[in-house]
């Protein structure tokens, strides 16, 4: 019978060690591909990518009396918010909001 019961706690200690080992392989791949790539996430995924550089220049005589700007890049209406930052925020986390310009009131 000792031998029995020497046979299943080994049994069992190699079962845990299997367990232990592959959740900690889990865990390490899970970091290296969430952040442990070292690349850094983008925020333009898919507005003008032919171009180096999106830049976008308002002269302020031609803003009217309010002007809204997208800050998030999900906007369809780029360079203009058109509220696609709730959805982004909503999925993310994230907390971003257009940028508003107005005219001062005289």
């Amino acid at each position: 019978m000792h031998s029995k019961y020497c046979s299943s706690v080994s049994e069992l200690a190699a079962a845990i060690g299997v367990t232990a080992g592959a959740t900690a392989a889990g865990i390490l791949l899970l970091q290296y591909f969430s952040k442990g790539s070292g690349v850094k996430p983008k925020v333009n995924l898919d507005l003008q990518k032919d171009n180096p550089k999106v830049v976008h220049a308002f002269d302020i005589e031609d803003l009217g009396d309010k002007a809204v700007y997208c800050r998030c890049w999900r906007s369809k209406k780029f360079p203009y918010c058109d509220g696609a930052h709730a959805k982004h925020n909503q999925e993310t986390g994230d907390n971003v909001g257009p940028l508003i310009m107005k005219r001062k009131e005289a």
